[in-house]
């Protein structure tokens, strides 16, 4: 039998009577007396047992705290909230932060290339991002061949007025002749 009070010359020396300690409130490894004076060992481990976690902290969000191994841990992980990006161009890369997201971020083709994205900018047959093209040439397409002479100066070479495009520009070669001149040289002239 247990004793939990004790009075001596009319003095209560212990009263554990009215104390709570219970198994599961005493911390695991440590030993006390509950209300009835049975001896008990404490089986809490403060709300978990951390011994065996493996979060590290990169794995939490910054501001916030967590137990590990123990141990409190303070995170670094950064909050990107809700990222959105568009894509301008075909070889756009759109490379994810590292970091916590919301969910709520869209990467997506850019409104401008999209409204690009119709059947009558695609020829027909080839299917672009789920659009299937309807562009066929025209019969009155009129094509033209250029012939053209090397020039000292920046040339522009376009079709005439009424020709829809070049179907071949040929450049002649640069003229180049050789002569004797009065010294015992030879002069070399380039045309331009």
């Amino acid at each position: 039998m247990a004793i939990n009070k004790v009075i001596y010359g009319g003095n209560t020396l212990i009263d554990l009577t009215g104390d709570s300690v219970t198994k599961d409130k005493l911390l695991a490894g440590y030993t006390a007396h509950d209300k009835s004076g049975e001896v008990i060992e404490g089986t809490c481990p403060f709300d978990v047992d951390s011994t065996d976690a493996t979060v590290t902290a990169a794995e939490i969000l910054s501001g916030q705290t967590a137990y590990a191994r123990g141990n409190k841990v303070s995170g670094t992980m950064k909050n990107n909230g809700a990222v959105s990006e568009a894509i301008t161009d075909k070889d756009s890369v759109y490379t994810i932060p590292i970091g916590y997201h919301d969910g709520s971020g869209t990467v997506q083709l850019d409104a401008t290339e999209k409204a690009k994205l119709i059947p009558g900018n695609i020829k027909k047959g080839v299917n672009v991002l789920g659009v299937e093209g309807d562009c066929e040439p025209s019969s009155d397409v009129t094509a033209q061949a250029k012939t053209a002479t090397p020039s000292t100066t920046k040339q522009t070479i376009l079709p005439d007025d009424g020709i829809d495009y070049l179907s071949q520009v040929v450049i002649n070669p640069i003229a180049y002749v050789e002569s004797a001149n009065s010294a015992g040289g030879t002069t070399v002239t380039i045309a331009g």
